[in-house]
């Protein structure tokens, strides 16, 4: 039995390895999020929270740099890494929210986003299609509000520091907001073209 194979349209080699160093730095920024949550919300160390944050954040291409140029693009790879970054975006949007550093208008958007779209996986699924083809803008956007989140966690020290990290971090917050809302839109397109040649191929 084959342990790799090749992903459509990009002669990628996908293996089906699971002990690479791309998916130990995955899993690791993936322990990142509960470890977030526990020192923002029990421990109450927001200054430790906000550190374990901005590395998760800050390291969001790596798992996917090393992946490439190790070739050790692997299937678990490419499952661990969106799973990561919704869990970044959705678990801290939702923890910070708790903790008031943001309000929960913010957190209502980015979690439909994230409804509206898994509500195309089934489909997809059923169609024969694991996953599409991440867009250069979903990745964007969530870069950029991956890099909002420990701004705004900042700007709840007060004083100066509050003073300049409030606006900063709610303008990347916005920005990212729409971009990531205009690439869950474009995914919903590209997953209704796809179902659409799935089912003229059955004709």
């Amino acid at each position: 039995m084959s342990t790799s194979s090749v992903a459509a349209g990009t002669g990628q080699v996908v293996s089906h390895r699971v002990f690479t160093l791309p998916n130990l730095v995955s899993l690791i920024r993936l322990a990142g999020v509960p470890l977030f949550v526990y020192l923002l919300l029990v421990a109450h160390e927001t200054i430790a929270a906000l550190v374990v944050l901005a590395v998760g954040a800050s390291t969001d291409w790596v798992d996917g740099q090393l992946a490439r140029r190790l070739n050790q693009v692997t299937r678990l790879g490419q499952l661990l890494d969106p799973i990561t970054d919704r869990a970044y975006i959705v678990v801290t949007v939702l923890a910070l929210t708790v903790s008031g550093a943001v309000p929960w208008q913010l957190t209502a958007v980015l979690v439909a986003r994230e409804a509206v779209v898994a509500l195309s996986i089934p489909v997809l699924w059923y169609h024969g299609y694991q996953s599409l083809q991440v867009h250069y803008l979903g990745k964007t956007a969530t870069f950029v509000l991956m890099f909002s989140f420990p701004v705004l966690l900042l700007a709840t020290v007060g004083g100066v520091v509050q003073a300049v990290a409030l606006p900063v971090g709610w303008a990347l917050a916005l920005w990212g907001a729409a971009l990531y809302w205009y690439a869950g839109v474009l995914y919903l397109i590209q997953a209704a073209q796809v179902v659409r040649a799935a089912r003229r191929s059955l004709r």
